[in-house]
């Protein structure tokens, strides 16, 4: 029987390659001449910091814009709020990677009351996905890209 996996993956090194583009660009802009401001990339966030938080939300419109170029899905931000100290702002964006069992079941569900003739089971940070027919599993497909779901998912291990 035909199947394949949804999940939600970033690629770190596409994240890391987006990031420090971020940064060189930075450093060029006009706009920010003599403002300490920079990016730091972590395991699964990027901290960013400037003197004002105008400048913070330049930053991750910049940093959006790479991660687009780049092939990535800025639906993985997870936007903390900033912290403003003086003259420094501070902003930690969390990437979210996997499907956590809320998001899990909402995909799930949605899967179900669409009536396609599928079976849908969540397997610890994936949701496996089988038919008889692969034209059903490419209706599942369309069906998730449509949805409202805020997490960037992949499709794959598609097994025919």
């Amino acid at each position: 029987m035909p199947s394949f996996d949804i999940v939600s993956e970033l690629d770190k090194h596409e994240v890391t390659n987006a990031v420090d583009q971020a940064s060189r660009e930075l450093s060029t802009r006009f706009d920010f001449k003599g403002v300490k401001a920079s990016f730091t990339r972590n395991e699964s966030s990027v901290s960013l910091e400037a003197d004002v938080d105008f400048q913070l939300r330049q930053m991750i419109d910049l940093l959006v814009s790479k991660f687009v170029a780049r092939g990535l899905d800025p639906k993985c931000f997870d936007e903390q709020a900033p912290e403003l100290a003086g003259v420094k702002a501070r902003q930690e964006i969390e990437l979210r990677q996997g499907l956590d069992q809320p998001s899990a079941k909402k995909i799930t569900k949605a899967i179900k009351d669409s009536k396609l003739k599928v079976q849908a089971q969540i397997q610890g940070e994936k949701v496996r996905v089988t038919a008889k027919k692969r034209d059903d599993l490419q209706a599942v497909m369309a069906l998730l890209k449509e949805s409202e779901i805020d997490l960037p998912l992949q499709y794959n291990n598609f097994r025919d």
